[in-house]
């Protein structure tokens, strides 16, 4: 029984350096230009790889939680690009269902392409004064210009479940895993 603790302690601690070590390397700074992809396919398989292992139990016997707050301590202090499938307020503060995606320069057009990433949707939070920047299509130019959250969540929900998954964000998150920035990519 102790060799198994020790091992499963040793699996954490390694799949934590890992997910550190891959956070730290696929971020990019504000100037990132259109990139291959790596960091977000990387993040996906590294995502993929954590939520097949299994469990295991806390002190109290229970499984560990693997729902927001995980995702948040991964992203803490990071930029993600994701898709957003639903936003939502609820008391006070906007809560967005993410998951990550990848985004490549279109062919012809000075835009992206989005493309869709796979795997469950995590919930994250929004800061009371987190930065929203839409652009085409779900603003009004081709720009990046400054909106509430409330016009954010109501411009995305109002569109279809198929909309949605042609748009693209890139995410920044503060030390605790909450979003403080959205940018939406623009996309033809």
């Amino acid at each position: 029984m102790r060799v198994a603790h020790r091992r499963t302690t040793t699996v954490r601690c390694l799949t934590a350096l890992t997910l550190g070590l891959l956070a730290l390397t696929g971020c990019g700074g504000p100037d990132d230009g259109p990139d291959d992809g790596q960091a977000a396919t990387a993040t996906a398989t590294a995502t993929a790889s954590v939520t097949s292992a299994p469990p295991a139990p806390s002190p109290d016997g229970t499984a560990p939680s693997s729902g927001p707050s995980a995702t948040a301590a991964r992203w803490a202090g990071t930029k993600q690009f994701v898709q957003i499938d639903d936003a939502r307020t609820a008391g006070g503060r906007t809560y967005l269902s993410v998951r990550p995606a990848e985004k490549k320069p279109h062919p012809r057009f000075e835009a992206w392409v989005i493309v869709p990433g796979e795997g469950p949707y995590t919930e994250v939070s929004m800061t009371e004064d987190a930065q929203v920047l839409l652009s085409v299509p779900l603003g009004d130019a081709k720009h990046p210009a400054a909106y509430t959250q409330d016009e954010f969540v109501g411009r995305l929900t109002a569109r279809s479940s198929s909309d949605r998954a042609l748009l693209g964000f890139d995410l920044s998150f503060d030390g605790q895993g909450r979003v403080t920035r959205v940018q939406s990519l623009y996309t033809p």
